[in-house]
C-alpha cells in the first residue's frame, strides 16, 4: 500500500467501505470541498485518502443520516470540537420545530379539505371570565406576510412605554379588528395592560372592558399562519353550538416568553368575547 509522509492511504474502494459512505458520495463531498482526497493521481487520476481521515469521514456519513444540508455538514466538520455538539443541538432543534409547524399545518389541512370535520375535536374550547384592565395600543392595517414583524416590534416599544406606569401587568394581546391575510389588512390593534386606574395621558391607551370569553389554548408551533386559523374556527363554531353570540373582536393572548418557548410548548389563546 502507498504511504504519504508515513501516513496509510486508502483507495477510494477502501475507504468508501471503512467510512461507510459510496463511492458516489465520496466523489460529491470532494466536489463540495467537505472531504477531499489526500493524493490525486496525475496520471490515473486515482483517489487515496489517509486513513485518519476516516474519522471525519465517519462522521459526515453520520450527520448526513439526519438528513442534513451539506452546508451545515460542512459548518459541523469545519468546527472547533468543543462547538460541535451546540452545533447539532442548534440544527435539530430547527428540524423539531419545522416538523410541529409542518404537523400543524397537516391538519388544519386535514379540516380544510373535509369540510371542517374533526374541527372540534382538535382543540378543548374552555371559558373564562376576563376583568375590566388599562391597556397601551398600538393599531395598524397591514397584510399577513408583515403581521409577525409588526407584532414583535409593537410589543417590544408598547413594553418599554410601560415602564412609565408599573410596567406590564398582565397577559398582552392582539385584537383582529378585520381579517388579515394576503389580501385583506385588519387592522390590528397591539394591547399592553398596565395597573393604572384609567387612561394616562400623553400616550395611546383605553380600558378594555370586562367581558367573557371562549379560548382555546396553542402550542408556539400552532400559532402560524394559515394553521392558527383553524383554532379561529374552532372556537367561533363552537359559540354558535352552545348557543352563545360573539360580541367584539377576535385576540390572541401570549401569557409567556414565545422566543424561549419550544414548538410543544404551550404559549398563546386564541380568544373571542361572548355573550
Amino acid at each position: 500500500m502507498a504511504r504519504l509522509s508515513g501516513t496509510r492511504l486508502l483507495g477510494i474502494g477502501e475507504f468508501a467501505r471503512r467510512s461507510r459512505l459510496s463511492v458516489k458520495a465520496l466523489r460529491l463531498y470532494e466536489r463540495q470541498g467537505l472531504l477531499r482526497p489526500a493524493e490525486i493521481g496525475p496520471d490515473n487520476g486515482y483517489r487515496r485518502y489517509r486513513e485518519e481521515q476516516l474519522v471525519g469521514a465517519r462522521l459526515v456519513a453520520l450527520l448526513r443520516r439526519l438528513d442534513m444540508p451539506l452546508a451545515v455538514v460542512a459548518k459541523i466538520v469545519a468546527a472547533p470540537e468543543d462547538e460541535r455538539a451546540d452545533l447539532v443541538t442548534d440544527y435539530w432543534a430547527e428540524v423539531e420545530h419545522r416538523m410541529a409547524v409542518q404537523r400543524g399545518l397537516a391538519a388544519h389541512l386535514r379540516i380544510v379539505l373535509s369540510g371542517g370535520k374533526g374541527l372540534l375535536e382538535m382543540y378543548e374550547v374552555k371559558q373564562r371570565e376576563v376583568s375590566e384592565q388599562v391597556v397601551l395600543t398600538e393599531q395598524r392595517h397591514l397584510l399577513e406576510p408583515a403581521l409577525v414583524e409588526w407584532i414583535d416590534d409593537s410589543t417590544d416599544r408598547l413594553t418599554k412605554a410601560a415602564e412609565a406606569y408599573g410596567g406590564v401587568s398582565g397577559p398582552t394581546f392582539v385584537i383582529y379588528h378585520g381579517e388579515v391575510n394576503d389580501e385583506s389588512d385588519g387592522p390590528v390593534e397591539m394591547c399592553i395592560p398596565v395597573a393604572v386606574d384609567g387612561p394616562p395621558s400623553g400616550v395611546a391607551a383605553r380600558v378594555e372592558p370586562a367581558h367573557r370569553e371562549a379560548y382555546v389554548r396553542l402550542t408556539k408551533a400552532q400559532v402560524v399562519f394559515p394553521q392558527i386559523l383553524s383554532a379561529y374556527d374552532a372556537v367561533a363554531v363552537w359559540i354558535k353550538d352552545n348557543g352563545f353570540a360573539i360580541t367584539n373582536s377576535p385576540r390572541e393572548v401570549y401569557f409567556t416568553d414565545f422566543d424561549s418557548a419550544a414548538p410543544d410548548d404551550e404559549v398563546c389563546d386564541v380568544a373571542f368575547p361572548m355573550r
